[in-house]
Formats: structure tokens, sequence, C-alpha cells
């Protein structure tokens, strides 16, 4: 079952809104997330992402559904748990495309899809001319966590495809509610960096 990869941007993106707030909180639940997401809260977030300057979505389509998006922005117009590690470390956030996140329901997966959010975001990138790096994050999770399902594998071998190395002493800490959970509490996040 293919699927068509293409950018999303004015009517189009804000149509797509409720769906894409849907797939955030149902890819996001699973390991490694865990994220007990909120509607309101996702359909806000992408409100306010749709009008980020330079700010980029690619959605994947089967027939008509929406069933993968990646996102991505200018590091410098990111919130500060994003920009600060870089900033602390000399880097110039002025000439950095962060990756925010690549979303995928499991049946799509290892179809090509993501390869082509991550060509996708990389070109939008490049077409400016100004941009020297991409980068993201990624949670880290325990080893020995008991919700680690036993077929789980990480996807540090398809980010080294792409060409991303792990930018080693580079984290930083993001919070969200697990399922399950009562209340927040602070995740770590692995940087990934790659020359553009």
């Amino acid at each position: 079952m293919g699927v068509d990869v293409k950018p999303l941007s004015g009517p189009d993106f804000d149509a797509a809104i409720p769906a894409l707030a849907a797939l955030r909180i149902e890819v996001f639940r699973a390991w490694p997330y865990l994220y007990d997401g909120d509607l309101d809260y996702e359909e806000g977030y992408l409100a306010r992402f749709r009008h980020a300057d330079r700010a980029f979505l690619a959605a994947a389509f089967d027939g008509d559904t929406i069933v993968g998006a990646a996102t991505a922005a200018p590091l410098a117009g990111e919130a500060v748990e994003f920009r600060e590690p870089f900033e602390r470390a000399g880097f110039d956030t002025s000439k950095i495309f962060y990756f925010a996140e690549s979303l995928l329901l499991p049946r799509y997966r290892g179809q090509g899809a993501g390869v082509k959010f991550f060509e996708a975001r990389e070109a939008h990138a490049r077409s400016f001319g100004s941009y020297s790096h991409a980068v993201f994050c990624g949670v880290v999770r325990p080893l020995e966590d008991p919700r680690r399902p036993g077929t789980y594998v990480p996807l540090d071998g398809f980010w080294r495809r792409r060409g991303f190395e792990k930018l080693d002493g580079m984290t930083t800490a993001y919070s969200w509610k697990d399922v399950g959970a009562t209340e927040e509490t602070e995740k770590p996040m692995q940087f990934w960096i790659k020359q553009l």
C-alpha cells in the first residue's frame, strides 16, 4: 500500500489540522514517547506552527486519508528548550533548521515515506540558501523500562542512513504527561545533526 507524500500549506494545511492533531496523539501515544495527548492542545500547536516563519509540513496520504506527517522550521524560532543547548555550545542558531517531528502510522512504515519526509524537509531548508545544518531530537528512555515493547527497534540506524549523527553531550529536557501518569514529567531528549 503506497502513500503519496506532499507539502501542505495555506488552506490545505488549515483543513488538515484536525486530522494532523489526531495523528500526533495516536503516534506519540506509543513507545517511546508514551504521550497522553490532548486534542485542543494539538490543534492549537498546529495552528501556531502553520504561521511560523519558513515552517514546513509534509503529509503522507493513503488516498484522501492522512497517515503520516513531518514538520520543520528554523531553530531560531523554536522553543527555548530546543534553542538553548545550541546557543550554549556556540552554534549560530540562525543557520540551523529544526526537524520537529516525523509521524507515520505503523502499518505504513518501511515503505519509503520516512525517507521522503527527510528528503522533503532537507530540500525545503536548502531552498533558502542560508542554513548550514539540520537537527532534530528524540526521547531517551531507559533500556530496562518495563513499558518498552520486546519488538521495538530504535531508529538510530535509519537516522544514520539519512546522514545524521548523534551530537554527543547535546541533550535537552522536555515535559509531557505519560500515558497513565497524573502529571507532566521531564524527559531527556538527544540531539542529532546533519550538514546540509
